[in-house]
């Protein structure tokens, strides 16, 4: 029972079922947020993925194409679906309003060509998504399928912080995981396109199998919860783009790092994890067999070639600028975050790499070490060997979901460190909740500026008043919402965080870790 102060009382630290029912609300209304905020195909290649969800949604789970490179596939889908690649006029211009786009038509609803650069993808994700256009049209069936996918990310997103409440030493990966989820996370995740899938649910994987990795050394049975997010989000993940099996492995590898070899050999005797592995292991040999059969890696772009070696040096001279795209590049890669906005990213992710790269013990640095590496090398190879044919094809989001898995394994890392609740440590936490919450709303305030007035090269914050476009709800109703929505999630994740644990120590655990609350 926890311990009752003399003339008070004590909260009681909620069960992390109840930090997963309570984070999916959150960022589900986030994602659904940012996709009413967002001007429909205004995201990077949506037209491209909700063309492909519609047609799998009909049945089409893989279109016609003509074999040369560059020719994306075609599939049969109803016409206001088809006509979405010609809404993005605003799209690469930041001056450009979203005025520009001419109003779907509804009542288009005949079977005609569409065009998808995504025809060869894993039908899995658009399957799910592409529901929302069934029984709906024109601009009610985009919203449905973006609300769709908001909801679906957002409940690997609750998984992470499911799973890390789930570890004994559970407050640095908790902070670690408020970091990780930069704005450009929200962003995609109100978007139709796999790719904030792919980044939650690597994130889910990774913080779920620590959890199970850290019950099986202490001898503890195995919980239910942290198992079925792992099964879930390891299966999906396997479904959510090309590289995403590559990013599946790399987490499980990282796990492994943080706890040891001799803690995955407990495990894998443990008979609830040896089922979550075998479904798991047929969900990513169905997806294997996909990438081949569907031929997932051949790409539907082509642009001018580059020399290998010259595509190597320029993605390691860029590999520091593209923090700004982690941060958050919104549109389609044409409108920078606040300068604001990014420093404090900047400053989050470096408090936790400086404290995990120096962690104790020393073995937690060998996953540092792996994922930077991952972070850095991979893009890296994987531009240079397409280069040739392809031309420059990468983009920071890319490899959003291992820079979000590192920001995790640092919290993991450093979960030893000692965190005592007191009054200098809550006021740390309620600056640091602050200053989220302000720079979360800057870049979504940004956002909104681009598409109603248009980034112009004098500062026009004040012209907002008087918008050219505006999104459903309004501009202002949006921004109030969305406050009120990130202000309910920082007084969740404080009093989280300021709980004293009452939780027993776990079998095994040793003194001279033990969290100090």
């Amino acid at each position: 029972m926890p311990k009752t102060k003399p003339g008070g009382s004590s909260r009681l630290p909620p069960s992390a079922l109840q930090v997963l029912f309570i984070a999916w609300l959150i960022f589900g209304s986030i994602g659904s947020i940012w996709s009413f905020a967002s001007p429909l195909m205004s995201v990077p290649d949506e037209p491209a993925h909700a063309i492909k969800a519609a047609a799998v949604a009909r049945g089409q789970l893989m279109g016609t194409g003509s074999g040369v490179q560059g020719d994306p596939l075609v599939v049969q889908v109803p016409g206001y679906i088809a006509g979405l690649n010609v809404r993005s006029c605003f799209a690469q211009h930041s001056n450009i309003t979203a005025d520009c786009a001419k109003p779907i038509d509804a009542t288009d609803r005949g079977w005609t060509e569409g065009k998808t650069s995504a025809g060869n993808y894993n039908p899995v994700y658009y399957g799910i998504v592409g529901m929302g256009s069934r029984g709906l049209s024109g601009e009610p069936a985009i919203y449905a399928m973006r609300i769709i996918s908001s909801w679906l990310v957002g409940f690997f997103l609750a998984a992470i912080f499911a799973a890390a409440y789930s570890l004994r030493h559970f407050r640095r990966p908790v902070i670690s995981a408020a970091v990780a989820l930069t704005p450009a996370v929200f962003f995609l995740t109100g978007a139709i396109n796999p790719n904030a899938l792919e980044i939650a649910a690597t994130g889910a994987v990774f913080l779920s199998l620590c959890a199970v990795f850290e019950q099986a050394a202490s001898r503890a049975p195995l919980q239910r919860l942290p198992l079925v997010l792992l099964t879930l989000s390891a299966s999906l993940l396997a479904h959510t783009r090309p590289l995403s099996l590559l990013w599946l492995a790399l987490a499980a590898i990282a796990a492994v790092l943080c706890y040891g070899f001799g803690t995955l050999m407990k495990t894998l005797a443990q008979r609830g994890f040896q089922i979550a592995m075998i479904i798991s292991a047929v969900s990513c040999a169905f997806a294997l067999w996909w990438v081949f059969y569907a031929k997932s890696f051949d790409s539907l772009l082509a642009g001018a070639p580059i020399p290998a070696e010259d595509a190597a040096v320029a993605m390691l001279d860029k590999t520091v600028f593209f923090m700004v795209e982690y941060v958050g590049v919104l549109g389609w890669i044409d409108t920078l975050p606040p300068p604001a906005t990014l420093y404090t990213w900047v400053l989050g992710f470096g408090a936790l790499l400086f404290l995990a790269y120096t962690a104790r013990p020393v073995r937690g640095r060998w996953t540092m070490a792996l994922l930077t590496v991952t972070v850095i090398a991979v893009p890296t190879a994987l531009q240079a060997s397409s280069s040739e044919k392809l031309g420059w094809i990468w983009q920071g989001r890319y490899a959003l979901a291992m820079v979000v898995t590192l920001i995790l394994a640092a919290g993991v890392t450093t979960r030893f460190r000692q965190f005592r609740i007191t009054p200098w440590s809550k006021s740390m936490i309620r600056w640091g909740l602050v200053l989220g919450v302000l720079a979360h709303t800057y870049i979504f305030l940004e956002g909104l500026r681009r598409y109603t007035i248009g980034i112009q090269d004098h500062v026009n914050w004040t012209e907002m008043f008087d918008p050219r476009w505006q999104p459903p709800l309004t501009w202002q109703g949006l921004t109030v919402v969305y406050i009120v929505v990130l202000t309910a999630g920082a007084v969740c994740l404080y009093r989280l965080l300021t709980t004293k644990s009452s939780r027993p120590k776990l079998p095994g655990t040793h003194g001279e870790h033990a969290e100090l609350s």
